[in-house]
């Protein structure tokens, strides 16, 4: 038999040199996309190939696994923002009606956001609730990642596969923030498109909380306002929920307590409407099932990887 040639030496580093400037362009880019007037097409490339060419410079391992999870998630957060880049230009193509329209029908002729806000301030104690509620949702920016942290410590095994469905529920939540922007419904409010007060109750809070600090905290939080359809707070606690599920039961009634609560949440605070609560749960759905349909494809992607993670380590 014939002995498989070695790759060159000069081969080697030049696959090395051109996955670690893909891997330094997506961090920079996306960074220096204003300032540099950088085109959105070619920060979403950069963005993309990141992960990629992460693959490409270490051999597969369980901080590799985490590595690409974070770059992943890196990707998502500068690419969410992408739309409100140019606000005037997303503006011209907001949608702020049609979830009011289905909410209303939701809530038998009110929204069931005005609902709640109007049934629980006839409670007492309702700025005890305020903030409980509130400090859920601001929980959710370290849920997700705190669900597969556990995950990897106590079933490393089931990690791959729960990071892979995680990071496609927020690509594709992503990609309809760029198809269909929808403003939310505190937001269709201040505009006077609900017909009926919808209070941001999570400023009151912040302000309260944080002081002189909240202004510049509700700056950085905000960076795409018009990311709202679908909800990806419920649709990631939710694909969190059924990776708990999987691993526990114990992890799993954790997770599904806190994303219920979540939701509901999402709708008192203001945040979100139930239709946009529907549409997340819409999306893990998809992932879940369409997952075999998209093996294939996958691993054809994973084995061009490894043929080029292993000519770039010979």
């Amino acid at each position: 038999m014939m002995k498989r040639s070695r790759p060159s030496p000069a081969l080697r580093l030049a696959l090395r040199a051109g996955a670690g400037t893909a891997v330094a362009a997506a961090v920079a880019v996306p960074l220096l996309r204003r300032r540099l007037r950088v085109p959105a097409a070619v920060t979403v490339a950069s963005c993309a190939a990141g992960p990629l060419a992460l693959a490409v410079l270490f051999p597969r391992s369980r901080k590799r696994d985490v590595a690409l999870f974070a770059m992943q998630m890196w990707a998502f957060t500068m690419v969410h923002e992408l739309p409100y880049d140019d606000p005037e230009r997303l503006r011209s193509r907001l949608r702020s009606r049609y979830p009011v329209t289905i909410d209303r029908a939701i809530g038998l002729g009110r929204l069931p956001n005005a609902r709640l806000q109007g049934a629980l301030s006839r409670v007492g104690r309702v700025e005890l609730l305020d903030r409980f509620l509130t400090w859920t949702h601001w929980l959710w920016f370290f849920e997700p990642y705190i669900a597969l942290s556990w995950i990897l410590l106590r079933h490393p095994e089931r990690f791959p596969r729960a990071a892979r469905q995680m990071a496609a529920v927020f690509d594709l939540g992503c990609v309809g923030y760029f198809a269909v922007p929808t403003a939310p419904p505190w937001w269709a409010s201040e505009q006077g498109v609900t017909g009926e007060e919808v209070r941001r109750i999570m400023v009151g809070v912040g302000e309260e909380t944080w002081g002189s600090a909240w202004p510049a905290m509700y700056n950085a939080l905000g960076g795409n306002p018009w990311a709202a359809m679908p909800s990806l707070h419920f649709a990631t606690s939710t694909m969190a929920a059924l990776s708990l599920s999987e691993a526990g039961k114990v992890e799993g009634a954790i997770g599904w307590g806190y994303a219920m609560t979540l939701g509901f949440a999402l709708v008192y605070l203001g945040e979100h409407y139930v239709t946009d609560l529907i549409a997340g749960a819409g999306l893990v759905a998809t992932v879940r099932r369409g997952e075999p349909l998209a093996e294939p494809a996958v691993l054809a992607v994973n084995g061009g990887l490894r043929r080029l993670e292993r000519l770039a380590s010979k």
